[in-house]
Protein backbone atom coordinates (compact mmCIF):
# COMPACT_ATOMS: atom_id res chain seq x y z
CA UNK A 1 0.00 0.00 0.00
CA UNK A 2 1.42 3.39 -1.01
CA UNK A 3 2.64 5.49 1.93
CA UNK A 4 0.43 8.48 1.10
CA UNK A 5 -2.67 6.29 1.24
CA UNK A 6 -1.68 4.62 4.51
CA UNK A 7 -0.72 7.97 6.02
CA UNK A 8 -1.30 6.62 9.53
CA UNK A 9 1.60 4.18 9.08
CA UNK A 10 3.84 7.09 8.05
CA UNK A 11 2.62 9.30 10.89
CA UNK A 12 3.26 6.48 13.40
CA UNK A 13 6.88 6.30 12.21
CA UNK A 14 7.34 10.08 12.33
CA UNK A 15 5.86 10.69 15.78
CA UNK A 16 5.26 7.26 17.34
CA UNK A 17 4.90 8.35 20.97
CA UNK A 18 2.88 11.55 20.37
CA UNK A 19 -0.67 11.39 21.71
CA UNK A 20 -3.14 10.84 18.87
CA UNK A 21 -6.48 10.05 20.55
CA UNK A 22 -7.86 10.66 24.02
CA UNK A 23 -11.25 9.47 25.24
CA UNK A 24 -12.82 12.03 27.56
CA UNK A 25 -15.29 9.44 28.85
CA UNK A 26 -12.76 6.78 29.89
CA UNK A 27 -9.61 8.88 30.43
CA UNK A 28 -7.69 6.57 28.10
CA UNK A 29 -5.19 7.85 25.55
CA UNK A 30 -3.38 6.26 22.61
CA UNK A 31 -0.24 7.29 20.74
CA UNK A 32 0.04 7.23 16.96
CA UNK A 33 2.03 4.02 17.18
CA UNK A 34 -0.67 2.41 19.34
CA UNK A 35 -3.46 3.57 17.01
CA UNK A 36 -1.63 2.16 14.00
CA UNK A 37 -0.96 -1.13 15.79
CA UNK A 38 -4.62 -1.44 16.77
CA UNK A 39 -5.64 -0.79 13.17
CA UNK A 40 -3.25 -3.45 11.87
CA UNK A 41 -4.52 -5.95 14.44
CA UNK A 42 -8.14 -5.22 13.53
CA UNK A 43 -7.28 -5.47 9.82
CA UNK A 44 -5.78 -8.92 10.42
CA UNK A 45 -8.87 -10.04 12.36
CA UNK A 46 -11.28 -8.75 9.70
CA UNK A 47 -9.23 -10.43 7.00
CA UNK A 48 -9.36 -13.75 8.82
CA UNK A 49 -13.15 -13.40 9.15
CA UNK A 50 -13.35 -13.31 5.36
CA UNK A 51 -13.67 -9.54 4.90
CA UNK A 52 -12.26 -8.73 1.47
CA UNK A 53 -11.61 -5.67 -0.65
CA UNK A 54 -14.87 -3.83 -1.33
CA UNK A 55 -16.80 -5.48 1.52
CA UNK A 56 -18.69 -3.12 3.81
CA UNK A 57 -17.89 -2.95 7.53
CA UNK A 58 -20.68 -1.19 9.47
CA UNK A 59 -20.45 0.41 12.90
CA UNK A 60 -23.34 1.49 15.15
CA UNK A 61 -21.82 3.24 18.15
CA UNK A 62 -21.35 6.55 19.99
CA UNK A 63 -17.97 8.26 19.61
CA UNK A 64 -15.44 5.60 20.53
CA UNK A 65 -11.92 4.35 19.76
CA UNK A 66 -13.53 1.68 17.56
CA UNK A 67 -14.24 4.34 14.90
CA UNK A 68 -10.49 4.71 14.39
CA UNK A 69 -9.77 0.98 14.71
CA UNK A 70 -12.28 0.12 12.01
CA UNK A 71 -11.76 3.06 9.65
CA UNK A 72 -8.00 2.59 9.52
CA UNK A 73 -8.31 -1.21 9.40
CA UNK A 74 -10.64 -0.93 6.41
CA UNK A 75 -8.08 1.35 4.79
CA UNK A 76 -5.40 -1.31 5.12
CA UNK A 77 -7.40 -4.20 3.62
CA UNK A 78 -9.50 -2.29 1.07
CA UNK A 79 -12.85 -2.69 2.84
CA UNK A 80 -15.40 0.13 3.09
CA UNK A 81 -16.17 1.65 6.50
CA UNK A 82 -19.87 2.50 6.99
CA UNK A 83 -20.64 4.42 10.21
CA UNK A 84 -24.34 4.23 11.06
CA UNK A 85 -26.42 7.03 12.53
CA UNK A 86 -27.83 5.72 15.80
CA UNK A 87 -30.35 8.60 15.89
CA UNK A 88 -32.24 7.20 12.90
CA UNK A 89 -35.59 5.48 13.13
CA UNK A 90 -35.60 1.69 12.99
CA UNK A 91 -37.00 1.70 9.45
CA UNK A 92 -34.22 4.02 8.25
CA UNK A 93 -31.49 1.89 9.78
CA UNK A 94 -33.04 -1.20 8.21
CA UNK A 95 -33.06 0.56 4.84
CA UNK A 96 -29.36 1.43 5.11
CA UNK A 97 -28.45 -2.13 6.10
CA UNK A 98 -30.38 -3.47 3.11
CA UNK A 99 -28.82 -0.82 0.87
CA UNK A 100 -25.15 -1.30 1.75
CA UNK A 101 -25.34 -5.03 2.71
CA UNK A 102 -22.42 -5.05 5.19
CA UNK A 103 -20.41 -8.22 5.65
CA UNK A 104 -20.08 -7.48 9.37
CA UNK A 105 -21.90 -5.26 11.83
CA UNK A 106 -19.96 -3.86 14.79
CA UNK A 107 -22.05 -2.25 17.52
CA UNK A 108 -22.09 -0.81 21.01
CA UNK A 109 -24.10 -2.78 23.57
CA UNK A 110 -26.40 0.24 24.04
CA UNK A 111 -27.82 -0.59 20.62
CA UNK A 112 -28.01 -4.36 20.95
CA UNK A 113 -31.82 -4.32 20.93
CA UNK A 114 -31.99 -2.31 17.69
CA UNK A 115 -29.38 -4.55 16.10
CA UNK A 116 -31.33 -7.70 16.93
CA UNK A 117 -34.31 -6.41 14.94
CA UNK A 118 -32.47 -6.11 11.61
CA UNK A 119 -29.35 -8.26 11.90
CA UNK A 120 -29.60 -12.03 11.66
CA UNK A 121 -28.00 -13.72 14.65
CA UNK A 122 -26.11 -16.03 12.28
CA UNK A 123 -24.47 -13.07 10.51
CA UNK A 124 -21.04 -11.82 11.52
CA UNK A 125 -21.10 -9.19 14.29
CA UNK A 126 -18.83 -7.75 16.96
CA UNK A 127 -19.73 -5.87 20.16
CA UNK A 128 -17.16 -3.09 20.54
CA UNK A 129 -17.47 -2.27 24.26
CA UNK A 130 -16.94 -5.67 25.83
CA UNK A 131 -13.81 -7.49 26.94
CA UNK A 132 -13.99 -9.66 23.82
CA UNK A 133 -13.32 -6.68 21.56
CA UNK A 134 -10.13 -5.64 23.39
CA UNK A 135 -9.23 -9.32 23.51
CA UNK A 136 -9.38 -9.45 19.72
CA UNK A 137 -7.10 -6.39 19.51
CA UNK A 138 -4.61 -7.91 21.97
CA UNK A 139 -4.58 -11.37 20.37
CA UNK A 140 -4.10 -10.09 16.84
CA UNK A 141 -1.49 -7.58 17.96
CA UNK A 142 0.54 -10.56 19.15
CA UNK A 143 0.04 -12.22 15.75
CA UNK A 144 1.48 -9.23 13.87
CA UNK A 145 5.00 -10.56 14.45
CA UNK A 146 4.07 -13.72 12.55
CA UNK A 147 3.82 -14.02 8.78
CA UNK A 148 2.10 -10.93 7.39
CA UNK A 149 -1.27 -11.37 5.73
CA UNK A 150 -1.32 -10.49 2.03
CA UNK A 151 -3.94 -7.79 1.65
CA UNK A 152 -5.21 -6.48 -1.68
CA UNK A 153 -3.33 -3.64 -3.39
CA UNK A 154 -5.07 -0.32 -2.63
CA UNK A 155 -5.44 2.46 -5.19
CA UNK A 156 -6.45 6.12 -4.93
CA UNK A 157 -9.97 5.57 -6.22
CA UNK A 158 -10.79 2.57 -4.06
CA UNK A 159 -13.62 3.40 -1.62
CA UNK A 160 -12.59 3.92 2.00
CA UNK A 161 -15.78 5.12 3.66
CA UNK A 162 -19.46 5.47 2.91
CA UNK A 163 -21.36 8.12 4.84
CA UNK A 164 -25.13 8.26 4.50
CA UNK A 165 -26.33 11.81 3.98
CA UNK A 166 -28.91 13.28 6.32
CA UNK A 167 -31.43 14.27 3.68
CA UNK A 168 -34.66 15.91 4.84
CA UNK A 169 -36.78 14.06 2.29
CA UNK A 170 -36.80 10.41 1.30
CA UNK A 171 -34.23 7.87 2.45
CA UNK A 172 -30.56 8.80 2.92
CA UNK A 173 -28.02 8.24 0.15
CA UNK A 174 -24.67 6.58 0.72
CA UNK A 175 -21.92 8.98 -0.38
CA UNK A 176 -18.83 6.94 -1.25
CA UNK A 177 -15.54 8.58 -0.26
CA UNK A 178 -12.37 7.19 -1.79
CA UNK A 179 -8.89 7.07 -0.26
CA UNK A 180 -8.11 9.98 -2.58
CA UNK A 181 -11.03 12.09 -1.31
CA UNK A 182 -10.28 11.67 2.40
CA UNK A 183 -6.54 12.17 1.86
CA UNK A 184 -6.98 15.39 -0.10
CA UNK A 185 -9.60 16.81 2.23
CA UNK A 186 -7.00 16.38 4.95
CA UNK A 187 -4.14 17.87 2.95
CA UNK A 188 -6.14 20.87 1.76
CA UNK A 189 -7.51 21.54 5.25
CA UNK A 190 -4.06 21.35 6.84
CA UNK A 191 -2.52 23.74 4.30
CA UNK A 192 -5.47 26.15 4.07
CA UNK A 193 -6.35 26.29 7.77
CA UNK A 194 -2.69 26.27 8.90
CA UNK A 195 -3.02 23.17 11.06
CA UNK A 196 0.13 21.82 12.74
CA UNK A 197 1.19 19.08 15.13
CA UNK A 198 0.55 21.58 17.93
CA UNK A 199 -3.19 21.61 17.24
CA UNK A 200 -5.66 19.81 19.47
CA UNK A 201 -9.41 19.43 18.97
CA UNK A 202 -12.40 18.06 20.84
CA UNK A 203 -14.91 15.97 18.89
CA UNK A 204 -18.40 16.01 20.34
CA UNK A 205 -20.11 15.92 16.94
CA UNK A 206 -21.10 12.32 16.19
CA UNK A 207 -18.49 10.54 14.11
CA UNK A 208 -21.12 8.84 11.96
CA UNK A 209 -21.46 12.32 10.44
CA UNK A 210 -18.90 13.97 8.17
CA UNK A 211 -18.68 16.91 10.59
CA UNK A 212 -17.52 14.61 13.37
CA UNK A 213 -15.22 12.42 11.28
CA UNK A 214 -13.74 14.43 8.42
CA UNK A 215 -14.09 18.14 9.21
CA UNK A 216 -11.40 18.35 11.91
CA UNK A 217 -10.78 14.90 13.40
CA UNK A 218 -8.94 13.32 10.46
CA UNK A 219 -7.11 16.50 9.30
CA UNK A 220 -5.81 17.22 12.82
CA UNK A 221 -4.52 13.63 13.09
CA UNK A 222 -2.89 13.89 9.66
CA UNK A 223 -1.07 17.01 10.80
CA UNK A 224 0.22 15.12 13.83
CA UNK A 225 -2.09 16.87 16.27
CA UNK A 226 -4.29 15.34 18.96
CA UNK A 227 -8.02 14.57 19.08
CA UNK A 228 -10.12 14.13 22.21
CA UNK A 229 -13.44 12.35 21.65
CA UNK A 230 -16.52 12.79 23.81
CA UNK A 231 -20.14 11.66 23.75
CA UNK A 232 -22.97 13.41 25.58
CA UNK A 233 -22.64 17.18 25.26
CA UNK A 234 -23.11 19.35 28.33
CA UNK A 235 -21.85 22.94 28.35
CA UNK A 236 -20.06 22.71 31.70
CA UNK A 237 -18.30 19.47 30.78
CA UNK A 238 -17.45 20.78 27.31
CA UNK A 239 -15.64 23.79 28.79
CA UNK A 240 -13.83 21.49 31.21
CA UNK A 241 -12.68 19.25 28.35
CA UNK A 242 -11.60 22.16 26.14
CA UNK A 243 -9.30 23.33 28.94
CA UNK A 244 -8.24 19.88 30.07
CA UNK A 245 -7.06 18.83 26.59
CA UNK A 246 -5.66 22.30 25.82
CA UNK A 247 -7.71 22.52 22.63
CA UNK A 248 -6.69 25.02 19.97
CA UNK A 249 -9.55 24.58 17.49
CA UNK A 250 -13.04 23.14 17.78
CA UNK A 251 -16.19 22.66 15.70
CA UNK A 252 -19.62 22.82 17.36
CA UNK A 253 -23.11 23.52 15.98
CA UNK A 254 -25.12 26.65 16.99
CA UNK A 255 -27.33 24.77 19.46
CA UNK A 256 -24.22 23.67 21.35
CA UNK A 257 -22.76 27.19 21.31
CA UNK A 258 -26.03 28.64 22.60
CA UNK A 259 -25.79 26.41 25.67
CA UNK A 260 -22.04 26.91 25.99
CA UNK A 261 -21.95 30.71 26.16
CA UNK A 262 -24.68 30.79 28.82
CA UNK A 263 -22.85 28.44 31.19
CA UNK A 264 -21.13 29.76 34.30
CA UNK A 265 -17.94 27.86 33.54
CA UNK A 266 -17.71 29.51 30.11
CA UNK A 267 -18.04 32.93 31.70
CA UNK A 268 -15.20 32.15 34.10
CA UNK A 269 -12.81 30.53 31.60
CA UNK A 270 -10.13 32.29 29.54
CA UNK A 271 -9.43 29.53 26.94
CA UNK A 272 -5.75 30.49 26.75
CA UNK A 273 -4.87 27.76 24.24
CA UNK A 274 -7.83 28.25 21.91
CA UNK A 275 -7.13 29.81 18.51
CA UNK A 276 -10.48 29.36 16.80
CA UNK A 277 -14.07 28.37 17.51
CA UNK A 278 -15.87 27.08 14.40
CA UNK A 279 -19.61 26.72 13.80
CA UNK A 280 -21.59 25.03 11.06
CA UNK A 281 -25.00 23.69 10.13
CA UNK A 282 -27.15 26.79 10.72
CA UNK A 283 -26.88 30.57 11.21
CA UNK A 284 -25.48 31.69 14.56
CA UNK A 285 -27.27 34.33 16.67
CA UNK A 286 -25.52 37.63 17.29
CA UNK A 287 -25.16 36.85 21.01
CA UNK A 288 -22.74 34.02 20.21
CA UNK A 289 -20.47 36.30 18.19
CA UNK A 290 -20.56 38.85 21.00
CA UNK A 291 -19.79 36.26 23.68
CA UNK A 292 -16.55 35.28 21.96
CA UNK A 293 -15.70 38.85 21.01
CA UNK A 294 -15.89 39.85 24.68
CA UNK A 295 -13.37 37.14 25.47
CA UNK A 296 -11.10 38.23 22.63
CA UNK A 297 -11.48 34.85 20.91
CA UNK A 298 -11.86 34.21 17.20
CA UNK A 299 -15.20 32.77 16.07
CA UNK A 300 -16.44 32.06 12.55
CA UNK A 301 -19.02 30.10 10.64
CA UNK A 302 -18.19 27.59 7.92
CA UNK A 303 -19.69 25.53 5.12
CA UNK A 304 -19.33 21.89 4.26
CA UNK A 305 -21.09 18.88 2.82
CA UNK A 306 -20.53 15.15 2.96
CA UNK A 307 -19.95 14.84 -0.78
CA UNK A 308 -17.08 17.36 -0.82
CA UNK A 309 -14.69 16.75 1.98
CA UNK A 310 -16.58 18.37 3.82
CA UNK A 311 -14.15 21.31 3.86
CA UNK A 312 -14.13 23.72 0.92
CA UNK A 313 -13.54 27.29 2.12
CA UNK A 314 -11.30 29.25 4.44
CA UNK A 315 -11.66 32.71 5.89
CA UNK A 316 -9.16 34.37 8.16
CA UNK A 317 -10.89 34.88 11.52
CA UNK A 318 -10.02 38.59 11.39
CA UNK A 319 -11.78 38.89 8.01
CA UNK A 320 -14.80 37.00 9.38
CA UNK A 321 -15.74 40.05 11.44
CA UNK A 322 -15.85 42.47 8.49
CA UNK A 323 -17.28 39.84 6.13
CA UNK A 324 -20.04 38.60 8.43
CA UNK A 325 -21.87 35.65 6.92
CA UNK A 326 -19.10 34.81 4.43
CA UNK A 327 -17.60 31.31 4.32
CA UNK A 328 -14.46 32.79 2.79
CA UNK A 329 -12.52 31.82 -0.30
CA UNK A 330 -11.84 28.39 -1.85
CA UNK A 331 -9.25 26.29 -0.04
CA UNK A 332 -6.03 25.16 -1.67
CA UNK A 333 -6.35 22.36 -4.23
CA UNK A 334 -10.04 22.86 -4.97
CA UNK A 335 -12.05 25.13 -7.25
CA UNK A 336 -15.54 26.55 -7.00
CA UNK A 337 -17.88 28.35 -9.34
CA UNK A 338 -21.40 29.75 -9.23
CA UNK A 339 -23.66 28.69 -12.08
CA UNK A 340 -26.82 30.58 -13.09
CA UNK A 341 -30.10 29.10 -14.33
CA UNK A 342 -28.89 28.81 -17.96
CA UNK A 343 -25.67 27.04 -17.01
CA UNK A 344 -23.34 30.02 -17.29
CA UNK A 345 -20.90 31.17 -14.64
CA UNK A 346 -22.55 33.94 -12.61
CA UNK A 347 -21.03 37.39 -12.23
CA UNK A 348 -20.03 38.70 -8.77
CA UNK A 349 -23.09 39.63 -6.74
CA UNK A 350 -25.37 37.27 -8.67
CA UNK A 351 -26.88 34.20 -7.00
CA UNK A 352 -26.50 30.75 -8.55
CA UNK A 353 -25.83 27.12 -7.70
CA UNK A 354 -22.50 26.39 -6.06
CA UNK A 355 -20.38 23.85 -7.94
CA UNK A 356 -17.15 22.37 -6.52
CA UNK A 357 -14.22 20.64 -8.16
CA UNK A 358 -11.28 18.94 -6.49
CA UNK A 359 -9.66 15.68 -5.50
CA UNK A 360 -11.57 15.82 -2.20
CA UNK A 361 -14.94 15.22 -3.89
CA UNK A 362 -16.88 11.97 -3.45
CA UNK A 363 -17.01 9.25 -6.10
CA UNK A 364 -20.67 8.23 -6.35
CA UNK A 365 -23.84 7.45 -4.43
CA UNK A 366 -24.00 3.79 -3.54
CA UNK A 367 -26.46 1.99 -5.83
CA UNK A 368 -27.98 5.26 -7.08
CA UNK A 369 -26.74 6.06 -10.56
CA UNK A 370 -29.37 8.74 -11.26
CA UNK A 371 -28.52 10.72 -8.13
CA UNK A 372 -24.82 10.43 -9.01
CA UNK A 373 -25.41 11.76 -12.53
CA UNK A 374 -27.48 14.64 -11.15
CA UNK A 375 -24.70 15.63 -8.74
CA UNK A 376 -21.54 14.99 -10.80
CA UNK A 377 -21.52 16.74 -14.19
CA UNK A 378 -18.53 17.38 -16.42
CA UNK A 379 -16.09 17.03 -13.55
CA UNK A 380 -17.98 19.31 -11.16
CA UNK A 381 -20.01 18.50 -8.07
CA UNK A 382 -23.28 20.45 -8.12
CA UNK A 383 -24.11 20.96 -4.47
CA UNK A 384 -27.74 22.05 -4.62
CA UNK A 385 -26.72 25.07 -2.52
CA UNK A 386 -27.19 28.63 -3.72
CA UNK A 387 -24.35 31.09 -3.26
CA UNK A 388 -22.95 34.41 -4.38
CA UNK A 389 -19.48 35.95 -4.61
CA UNK A 390 -18.69 39.54 -3.70
CA UNK A 391 -16.30 41.87 -5.51
CA UNK A 392 -13.45 40.88 -3.17
CA UNK A 393 -13.80 37.18 -3.99
CA UNK A 394 -15.52 36.13 -0.77
CA UNK A 395 -18.34 33.58 -1.03
CA UNK A 396 -21.68 33.59 0.77
CA UNK A 397 -24.11 30.68 1.04
CA UNK A 398 -27.69 31.91 0.62
CA UNK A 399 -29.60 28.64 1.04
CA UNK A 400 -30.63 25.36 -0.52
CA UNK A 401 -31.81 25.55 -4.11
CA UNK A 402 -34.94 23.59 -3.25
CA UNK A 403 -35.70 25.97 -0.35
CA UNK A 404 -35.77 29.15 -2.45
CA UNK A 405 -39.08 30.99 -2.09
CA UNK A 406 -40.84 32.66 -5.01
CA UNK A 407 -43.35 35.15 -3.65
CA UNK A 408 -45.27 37.41 -6.01
CA UNK A 409 -42.68 36.63 -8.69
CA UNK A 410 -39.74 37.69 -6.49
CA UNK A 411 -37.03 35.29 -5.28
CA UNK A 412 -36.33 35.15 -1.57
CA UNK A 413 -33.41 33.20 -0.12
CA UNK A 414 -34.37 31.95 3.36
CA UNK A 415 -30.83 32.04 4.70
CA UNK A 416 -30.60 35.80 4.13
CA UNK A 417 -33.73 36.35 6.22
CA UNK A 418 -32.59 33.85 8.85
CA UNK A 419 -29.22 35.55 9.24
CA UNK A 420 -30.90 38.90 9.84
CA UNK A 421 -33.43 37.47 12.29
CA UNK A 422 -30.56 35.94 14.28
CA UNK A 423 -29.00 39.41 14.60
CA UNK A 424 -31.81 40.33 17.00
CA UNK A 425 -30.58 39.96 20.59
CA UNK A 426 -33.88 38.43 21.74
CA UNK A 427 -34.02 35.73 19.04
CA UNK A 428 -32.35 32.44 19.89
CA UNK A 429 -33.10 30.53 16.68
CA UNK A 430 -34.92 31.24 13.42
CA UNK A 431 -35.95 29.34 10.30
CA UNK A 432 -37.72 30.60 7.18
CA UNK A 433 -39.81 28.59 4.68
CA UNK A 434 -42.22 29.25 1.86
CA UNK A 435 -45.85 28.45 2.69
CA UNK A 436 -48.49 27.99 -0.04
CA UNK A 437 -50.48 31.21 -0.49
CA UNK A 438 -53.33 31.95 -2.91
CA UNK A 439 -52.32 35.57 -3.38
CA UNK A 440 -48.51 35.37 -3.43
CA UNK A 441 -47.96 31.80 -4.61
CA UNK A 442 -45.67 31.34 -1.64
CA UNK A 443 -45.62 33.47 1.52
CA UNK A 444 -42.38 34.06 3.39
CA UNK A 445 -42.99 32.38 6.74
CA UNK A 446 -40.70 32.51 9.77
CA UNK A 447 -40.50 30.24 12.79
CA UNK A 448 -38.76 31.87 15.75
CA UNK A 449 -37.52 30.66 19.14
CA UNK A 450 -37.16 33.60 21.53
CA UNK A 451 -34.66 34.00 24.31
CA UNK A 452 -36.00 33.20 27.78
CA UNK A 453 -37.92 36.15 29.20
CA UNK A 454 -38.29 37.93 25.86
CA UNK A 455 -41.49 39.91 25.22
CA UNK A 456 -40.80 40.32 21.52
CA UNK A 457 -43.97 40.13 19.39
CA UNK A 458 -44.72 39.19 15.80
CA UNK A 459 -45.10 42.88 14.91
CA UNK A 460 -41.83 43.69 16.65
CA UNK A 461 -40.03 41.05 14.58
CA UNK A 462 -41.53 42.41 11.36
CA UNK A 463 -40.41 45.93 12.26
CA UNK A 464 -36.90 44.63 12.88
CA UNK A 465 -36.90 42.89 9.48
CA UNK A 466 -37.89 46.12 7.71
CA UNK A 467 -34.71 47.78 9.02
CA UNK A 468 -32.65 45.82 6.48
CA UNK A 469 -34.81 43.59 4.28
CA UNK A 470 -36.84 44.56 1.23
CA UNK A 471 -40.59 44.54 1.76
CA UNK A 472 -41.17 41.30 -0.15
CA UNK A 473 -38.57 39.54 2.05
CA UNK A 474 -40.27 40.46 5.32
CA UNK A 475 -42.14 37.40 6.65
CA UNK A 476 -45.88 37.57 6.02
CA UNK A 477 -46.45 35.19 8.92
CA UNK A 478 -44.35 34.54 12.04
CA UNK A 479 -44.79 31.56 14.35
CA UNK A 480 -43.31 31.84 17.84
CA UNK A 481 -42.36 28.31 18.91
CA UNK A 482 -40.69 26.85 22.00
CA UNK A 483 -38.28 24.71 19.99
CA UNK A 484 -37.44 23.80 16.40
CA UNK A 485 -38.07 20.34 14.96
CA UNK A 486 -34.69 18.79 14.12
CA UNK A 487 -33.50 16.07 11.77
CA UNK A 488 -31.42 13.15 13.02
CA UNK A 489 -28.20 15.10 12.32
CA UNK A 490 -29.40 18.08 14.34
CA UNK A 491 -30.43 20.38 11.50
CA UNK A 492 -33.76 22.20 11.50
CA UNK A 493 -36.35 20.16 9.60
CA UNK A 494 -37.66 22.53 6.93
CA UNK A 495 -40.12 19.86 5.71
CA UNK A 496 -41.73 19.70 9.17
CA UNK A 497 -41.97 23.49 9.28
CA UNK A 498 -43.54 23.64 5.82
CA UNK A 499 -46.11 21.07 6.91
CA UNK A 500 -46.86 23.11 10.06
CA UNK A 501 -47.36 26.23 7.94
CA UNK A 502 -49.48 24.36 5.37
CA UNK A 503 -51.62 22.86 8.14
CA UNK A 504 -52.19 26.36 9.54
CA UNK A 505 -53.30 27.51 6.07
CA UNK A 506 -55.39 24.36 5.50
CA UNK A 507 -53.17 23.36 2.57
CA UNK A 508 -51.96 19.91 1.51
CA UNK A 509 -48.86 18.78 3.48
CA UNK A 510 -45.43 18.60 1.83
CA UNK A 511 -44.41 15.10 0.80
Amino acid sequence: MRCELDWLESRAKLTPSATAISDAETDRSWSFEQINTRAKAMARWLFEQGIQQGDRVALLAPNDISYFDLLFACGKIGAIFVPLNWRLAQSELSFIIQDCTPKILCFHSNFAKQVSSFWNGLDLSLCIDGSHYEGVITHYTDKLSQTAAKFAEINDEDPLAMIYTGGTTGYPKGAVLSHRAILWNGISTIVSWNLTNEDKTLTYLPMFHTGGLNALTIPVLMAGGSVAIAREFSPEKAVENLVRYRCTIVLFVPTMYHLLVKSERFQATEFNDMKLFLSGGAPCPLEIYEAFSQKGKQFKEGYGLTEAGPNNFYIDPKDAQKKRGSVGKPMMYNSVKIVNEVGEEARPGMVGELAIQGRHAFSFYWGNEQATQDALREGWLYTGDLARQDEDGYYYIVGRKKDMIITGGEKVYPLEVEHWLCEHPEIQEAAVVGAPDKKWGEAVTAFVVLEEGSTLTEDGIKQFCRLKLGGYKVPKKIFLVEEMPKTHVGKISKVTLKNMAAEHNNEEPVV
